[in-house]
């Protein structure tokens, strides 16, 4: 896929997350989630930031962890709500194809291509989507269409050691049932339990 094309997948992606973190209630901030070393108020706290950060890389900022550090809100969704339709604004403004991208996270000696980026945030938040929700005891299952786009980057995510680091982005890979191309089989390659529940504490971010 093209920057443009992923773009269009990655605002549906974040739209389809401000529904679901918009049935958090003050109540639930203490739940726990798929990742397991994050209750749901953390949890919402990182995707906050995270749009935060990538927006900034967006806007051409260098690899500067300022921007990517979290910060407590009085409101968190409120506060989610907000940095997500920032990051799709700026993202719609980022219009160099091959603009770099710098997310000091993964690495500060180079920059990403614009696709590469953008392709990493659509990632995260379908399966950030599907945190919250099953933290709050809810499904969700994106459009078969999503799915089938974000398959090829999520087989790209590299497996084996490096997901045993602390902060890794992803648990190892479990064995998946039924088909590939289907989204519990997709939630397996990136380490979650299709199964999880509020109970279990299986699963990483």
């Amino acid at each position: 896929m093209d920057v443009d094309e992923i773009r269009r997948w990655d605002a549906r992606a974040v739209e389809a997350s401000k529904d679901v973190v918009s049935r958090v209630t003050r109540g639930d901030l203490q739940r726990v989630t798929p990742c397991a070393q994050w209750n749901l108020g953390q949890l919402l706290a990182h995707m906050t930031v995270q749009h935060q950060g990538f927006a900034a890389a967006a806007a051409g900022n260098g690899p500067d962890l300022e921007d990517w550090q979290p910060r407590a809100s009085a409101d968190p969704v409120a506060a989610y709500r907000s940095a997500a339709d920032a990051v799709v604004e700026a993202f719609a403004r980022h219009r160099a194809p091959d603009g770099a991208f710098w997310l000091p996270e993964i690495s500060t000696e180079f920059p990403f291509p614009a696709a590469t980026a953008v392709g990493f945030h659509f990632l995260d938040y379908v399966v950030h989507s599907w945190d919250v929700a099953r933290s709050l005891g809810l499904d969700f299952v994106p459009e078969s269409d999503m799915v089938a786009a974000f398959l090829p980057i999520a087989r790209l995510v590299p497996d084996g050691a490096d997901r045993l680091r602390e902060g890794a982005a992803f648990a190892p890979s479990l064995p998946a049932d039924g088909d590939s191309a289907d989204f519990g089989a997709v939630l397996s390659l990136l380490g979650r339990s299709p199964q999880w529940r509020p109970e279990t504490t299986l699963g990483r971010v």
